[in-house]
């Protein structure tokens, strides 16, 4: 009894693995600038994974340390997200545009648009700042636009982990719309490594 029991729990243990991966969105991707705060950062990665982001891209230029995020909580989805790391936001920028996507910082500038006027479907990077001083200059300068989220109250900023899970859950609200999420995005060499690499976890 026991060893059926161990058997249907490996099978749904790996069709929920299946299930996951194959709505993952290789196309839509967040980078986090100098974003010092643990709490903060696993908060990030949870509403990423929450939204079947596959990667994000970590920038640390050493002015800021990174962050030890633990293993519990919120911090455990950094398990089920691929990462990489740079040292410069330039060096963040030439991988992203290599695979062919837009850049936006979340930055509150005269030519912002709206999230909710923004096209999520095209493969995109979104760029947020750390806690206190928000993208870095030439982080916005060296985007494709900026975006913003609208606020009718008196402090115009959001946490940055509010601010990143309103963003990309008005990503998924599109994509879905757009049904995106219905066929796997991931190559199927890919696919099977990372499944492998998912049921070793």
């Amino acid at each position: 009894m026991m060893e059926i029991k161990e058997k249907t729990r490996t099978s749904e243990r790996i069709e929920r693995i299946q299930t996951v991966l194959e709505k993952r969105q290789p196309t839509l991707t967040v980078v986090f600038e100098n974003v010092w705060d643990p709490h903060n950062l696993s908060a990030c990665l949870r509403s990423c994974d929450a939204v079947g982001i596959l990667k994000v891209h970590l920038v640390y230029d050493g002015t800021h340390p990174f962050p030890k995020l633990a293993e519990q909580s919120s911090a455990s989805a950094k398990k089920w997200i691929q990462s990489s790391r740079y040292k410069s936001i330039e060096e963040c920028y030439t991988v992203l545009r290599d695979e062919g996507k837009k850049i936006f910082t979340t930055h509150l500038a005269k030519d912002a648009v709206s999230i909710y006027d923004f096209d999520f479907t095209q493969p995109v990077a979104l760029v947020f700042g750390n806690e206190h001083a928000g993208v870095s200059d030439k982080a916005v300068e060296l985007a494709d636009g900026n975006i913003i989220i609208p606020q009718i109250g008196m402090i115009k900023s959001l946490n940055i982990s509010v601010a990143c899970a309103v963003t990309v859950f008005e990503a998924y609200r599109q994509r879905d719309a757009f049904g995106m999420y219905k066929t796997p995005q991931i190559p199927m060499l890919e696919y099977e490594n990372i499944l492998k690499e998912w049921l070793d976890k």
